[in-house]
């Protein structure tokens, strides 16, 4: 059982103020469907945009919406406050999709959508070729996200934090699961194949922000688990970053890491920009002991017989504090095991 949080009695006066306008109303439900420009915005809402960055700033200033730069670009995304997420909710909850006005907002979300995933299509045509070769070395993805989501388990949590998110494809994997799932990656391309999944996919409870895994732009102890999916190899100090995500980790939170056993394809090196050409289990456990996490499980998924490939390692770590909750928010535990 998740808990909600309070909101005090002029904060909330503030916040009703700022919702009660239709205008804002429509951007509340227009973000909570998704990350958005004041450009996207403009061209929804048919709307000038010195009027729409007016909603948009006193929104903000009720806390019930964020902005975040990418580039030069900048987007705006619903709050990430617990309480800020439990009121808009039920407001937006209670708004009729079939309203003539809300219909046709919708409709022109989904324009803009189509846009952004024909573009993450081209980026991803263009790539895929180099993205192949890596994949035909290693057993398929679904191999390795069927063990996460076993080890994971089906026990709903507050929040997900995914470092190096690349497509998005494990905040996808786990949206039934969190209230709240944040991505980040350094690559303005790979955030736009990201978004453009999470909408195909539907999954609204998730963002992506631009940022360096060495000093992730969220929060700290904000986060039942973080993942990290064959992102080490290409860094040049995996224990900065395994350290530094474990500090974004709440009471008993998990840490994943999926990457490549040790192994000689020089080329990726050469042609891939592969920092590191995989790790050891005694490397990632120092590297976990240093952060203070614990070791729960790893698992091993090798090429396919007599074939020479790569290895793809899985480790789960989970933070040593005790979660203070009932018994109802109780966090399962593990045993350690190697397959």
């Amino acid at each position: 059982m998740l808990t909600r949080s309070s909101t005090g009695l002029n904060m909330m006066v503030d916040t009703l103020k700022a919702a009660a306008e239709s205008s804002r109303l429509r951007i509340l439900l227009l973000l909570s469907r998704g990350d958005l420009t004041v450009t996207d915005l403009t061209e929804i809402l048919n709307q000038s945009q010195p009027r729409v960055s007016r909603h948009l700033k006193l929104l903000m200033d009720a806390q019930l919406i964020e902005r975040y730069q990418e580039g030069s670009w900048a987007y705006f995304r619903l709050s990430d406050g617990e309480a800020a997420r439990d009121f808009l909710s039920g407001v937006i909850g209670r708004v009729d999709a079939a309203d003539a006005i809300v219909e046709r907002d919708l409709e022109r979300l989904s324009s803009v959508k189509r846009r952004r995933q024909e573009k993450a299509a081209d980026y991803f045509s263009a790539n895929a070729a180099s993205w192949d070769q890596i994949r035909s070395l290693h057993v398929p993805d679904g191999a390795v996200e069927a063990a996460l989501t076993e080890l994971i388990g089906e026990r709903p949590f507050q929040a997900m934090l995914d470092l190096g998110t690349g497509t998005g494809r494990l905040l996808e994997l786990f949206a039934p699961l969190y209230r709240r799932g944040v991505g980040i990656d350094l690559s303005r391309e790979m955030l736009s194949v990201a978004r453009a999944n999470l909408d195909q996919a539907d999954v609204a409870h998730a963002q992506v922000r631009q940022g360096d895994l060495y000093a992730p732009p969220v929060e700290r102890d904000a986060f039942d688990l973080v993942t990290m999916h064959q992102v080490l190899h290409y860094l040049e100090d995996p224990g900065l970053a395994i350290r530094e995500a474990s500090r974004l980790l709440r009471p008993a939170g998990r840490l994943v890491i999926v990457d490549f056993a040790p192994h000689t394809h020089e080329f990726l090196r050469d042609e891939h920009a592969h920092v590191r050409l995989g790790f050891s289990d005694r490397q990632i456990a120092d590297w976990l002991e240093e952060a203070g996490l614990e070791l729960e499980a790893e698992r091993a998924f090798a090429p396919t017989a007599g074939a020479s490939g790569l290895t793809v390692k899985l480790w789960v770590a989970r933070d040593r504090r005790l979660l203070i909750a009932d018994s109802s928010q109780a966090i399962q535990t593990a045993p350690k095991e190697t397959v």
